[in-house]
């Protein structure tokens, strides 16, 4: 083997400087790369593969609701846009726009889509004509572009990002709102089965809801660092969009009525989600389910006649992985030490890793080590396929240990002063509210913290922390997000 190469691995810890520690697991374990645009970032092949993962399964799950995929053009028209006034208005300060063509100056601006109800609501009104056309169930997988002011923080904060939105029509009001529920139940799934995140489902206050809905649905995760993270949104649109844009249907009577709409849609945050979450001082921790390796094969020899019994052993081990589905990757490098590759695989959180020697060969047994607790067992190579049970395993703790983390981070306050005491420490807070604006307006300009979401379970408290007047649901969880 080589000679020691300098180990370069993450050298700030997550409980020092979260900031830095999310940034340098981000960047050396090679996900995302800063652009050479300000507020971009390039998606490397690891962090494209979690995507993709993600993307499969979402995929799926969609289907299974009759969901099919379409594709949506990047320009928007600005007299389009202006059709939804209100809807707009909340995205206007963020919007990139397109003045010219060549040198020529464009009569009409070109938005780069901040999000595509309106081109997509001018299509269906041209595409939906009779009940028989219902219900019109369409996801689109887009780029989206908004002036991001603050600080890049990759898969977080950035002005161009990658996600999913889901633009459906229906007959009637309750066909939208169990779609809108639908919506949320996949994704609940898929973020707490594939990326081992727990979350907590709900709705959104009136002024934090989606600018156009009725009302808005949404699933919130803590991170370590006390802050809370929106994962995913479903909106009941009512007709609010369908009035705007005239998406209208002959019923079966051969009556025009104005269709029901929702929307909804998760992004690229939820790989920040899971670096968050899983990470720890060395790097990263994939879930097994979506990492795009899940075992790789670190063969030790120091002669040449070690080298051909080794990577015979190495070369049975991957073949028997592969034929059972599992994702497999032999480190032969030459010129990297044992020692390296270890710190070098543990730093992009790779769920297992399988050490070969001349010393196991001989005792026909590998050394098997979890990347989740670096914990080593030995495995006979006659039962190494027994890894996709543990592949199994790691990914129902990863999950357990993540909600143990959410259950630690969130606590009920009993009096106003409590909740402000307990937004500054972070976390989840759980406090009475009325449901009174006026109310949820001073906690957020006392302490900072919003309304995260207002859970579907729960018992409802007797009177708000900040006016004493009785409450009509259950207590809202309040935190400081990003």
């Amino acid at each position: 083997m080589a000679k020691k190469t300098p180990l370069v691995g993450i050298t700030a810890s997550k409980s020092g400087d979260f900031s830095e520690w999310y940034t340098q697991v981000v960047l050396k374990a090679e996900l995302a790369d800063y652009a050479p645009v300000k507020g971009l970032v390039v998606l490397r092949p690891d962090g494209y593969s979690i995507w993709e993962s993600l993307r499969t399964t979402f995929s799926r799950e969609f289907a299974r609701r009759g969901v099919r995929d379409a594709f949506l053009p990047t320009l928007i028209p600005e007299s389009l846009l202006s059709r939804e006034k209100e809807h707009f208005a909340g995205f206007n300060p963020e919007v990139y726009w397109v003045t010219h063509s060549g040198n020529n100056e464009l009569g009409d601006r070109l938005a780069l889509r901040p999000t595509s109800e309106t081109l997509a609501y001018e299509m269906y009104s041209q595409w939906i004509k009779s009940w028989r056309d219902l219900p019109l169930k369409i996801n689109f997988w887009n780029t989206a572009l908004r002036a991001e002011i603050k600080a890049t923080k990759p898969f977080l904060r950035t002005s161009e990002f990658l996600w999913q939105e889901g633009h459906t029509v229906h007959a009637t009001s309750k066909e939208a709102e169990d779609e809108t529920h639908a919506a949320l139940d996949s994704y609940r799934h898929v973020i707490e089965e594939e990326l081992a995140i727990p979350v907590v489902a709900g709705k959104k206050s009136e002024a934090e809801k989606f600018v156009g809905a009725v009302y808005t649905l949404a699933l919130e995760s803590v991170m370590p660092d006390g802050k809370a993270l929106q994962m995913g949104t479903s909106h009941f649109l009512g007709q609010n969009f369908s009035t705007a844009f005239g998406i209208k249907y002959s019923d079966r009577d051969n009556v025009e009525r104005a269709a029901w709409q929702t929307s909804w849609g998760v992004s690229w945050r939820l790989i920040g989600a899971m670096i968050m979450t899983h990470g720890d001082d060395r790097g990263l921790v994939l879930p097994p389910r979506v990492a795009p390796l899940q075992v790789v094969i670190v063969p030790i020899y120091y002669n040449d006649a070690d080298e051909g019994r080794v990577m015979a052993q190495v070369s049975g081990i991957q073949d028997t992985l592969s034929s059972s589905g599992i994702r497999v990757h032999v480190d032969s490098r030459q010129e990297l030490t044992p020692g390296f590759k270890f710190n070098d695989w543990e730093m992009r959180g790779i769920p297992v890793r399988v050490e070969v020697g001349p010393k196991d060969v001989d005792s026909g047994a590998a050394v098997i080590v979890a990347r989740i607790d670096g914990e080593k067992t030995r495995i006979a190579f006659s039962d190494i396929a027994s890894i996709s049970g543990m592949l199994e395993e790691i990914q129902s703790k990863m999950l357990a240990r993540a909600r143990e983390s959410q259950k630690d981070l969130t606590r009920t306050a009993a009096s106003y002063a409590e909740l402000a005491s307990m937004v500054e420490e972070g976390g989840f807070i759980s406090a009475p509210w009325c449901g009174a604006g006026e109310c949820e307006e001073k906690i957020k300009k006392d302490t900072g913290a919003e309304i995260r979401v207002i859970p579907f379970e729960g018992d409802v408290p007797s009177e708000c922390i900040v006016c004493g007047k009785a409450c009509s649901h259950a207590a809202p969880l309040f935190a400081r997000g990003y």
